[in-house]
């Protein structure tokens, strides 16, 4: 697979700057990636790459992750709503106009919220451990579920050990090859998230995540109306979106690829190259 030079650059979105990282050749097909918690377009360093010589790719940091401005809670409010909006309006700056999305993790309820705005600008979908479906998430969601049910302050705060060092690596090494993966990843992550305020933002997140669970049947309804070329690319012992979702694509759209790799939530720190492959047949 040929190799590209990735670029790092910065855009204003109405006020708000965006980091993004960018590779290929502009004219090429479009490719938009969309990292999920707790990382940012760093995870994708590696895949860009071995994509770029087939692809225009760009793969931004969300609004409060990443490079990208964190603006404070009370001037910006952070929803998936408010994410998509934003990322929406990015494409659009940069050009954008139809393009493939590979979602991961809380890419997947952004990148998803484009298609149901934009149906006509989503030319396939590469879902990397990015849900859809209520029996793709697993138990390690039950706190967050509770606070979904109870916002209470003592609900909250039961949330913040995620956020740890060891919580944020543990998201990356379990059922992973440990020797595979690289401790860059998950101490920049770290890093970013011991920010002022970074917790909190990211706790109004976990609290808004129950908005992606409600649109789950516009999603699916999406997908069995529109049909999208569609690729499951699913690290299979991922303990937050469990295998069933990635299977549970199929209902809907019949066509699905569903491949799972012997790898956890972050599949690209250990199988970038498969999973480069894999979106090379695919989208071919």
């Amino acid at each position: 697979m040929e190799r590209s030079m990735t670029a790092y650059r910065n855009t204003d979105i109405d006020g708000l700057n965006i980091f993004y990282r960018e590779a290929g050749t502009p004219g090429a097909p479009k490719l938009l990636l969309l990292h999920g918690f707790p990382s940012s377009s760093h995870m994708f360093r590696d895949l860009i790459p071995l994509l770029a010589g087939r692809f225009h790719i760009i793969a931004p940091d969300l609004p409060g992750f990443g490079r990208s401005d964190m603006p404070p809670r009370e001037r910006f409010a952070y929803t998936f709503d408010h994410l998509a909006e934003i990322i929406d309006r990015f494409t659009e700056v940069v050009g954008f106009d139809r393009y493939a999305l590979y979602v991961f993790d809380y890419g997947a309820p952004t990148g998803f919220r484009l298609a149901l705005e934009h149906p006509e600008r989503i030319s396939a979908i590469i879902s990397q451990n990015g849900n859809a479906y209520e029996e793709g998430l697993g138990d390690d969601w039950n706190p967050i579920r509770a606070y979904w049910r109870d916002p209470s302050p003592a609900n909250r705060e039961a949330l913040r050990p995620a956020f740890k060092p060891e919580a944020i690596a543990w998201q990356y090494t379990h059922g992973a090859p440990v020797d595979l993966v690289s401790p860059d990843g998950h101490s920049l992550d770290s890093y970013y998230l011991d920010r002022p305020d970074a917790e909190e933002v990211q706790l109004d997140l976990f609290g808004d995540y129950k908005s992606n669970v409600a649109l789950y049947p516009a999603f699916q309804a999406y997908f069995r109306t529109h049909k999208p070329p569609f690729l499951a690319v699913w690290g299979k012992n991922d303990p937050f979106f469990l295998p069933p979702g990635a299977e549970a694509f199929k209902r809907d759209m019949p066509d699905a690829v569903v491949r799972f790799l012997d790898t956890g939530h972050f599949a690209l720190e250990t199988h970038a190259n498969e999973i480069a492959k894999a979106v090379l047949d695919f989208l071919d």
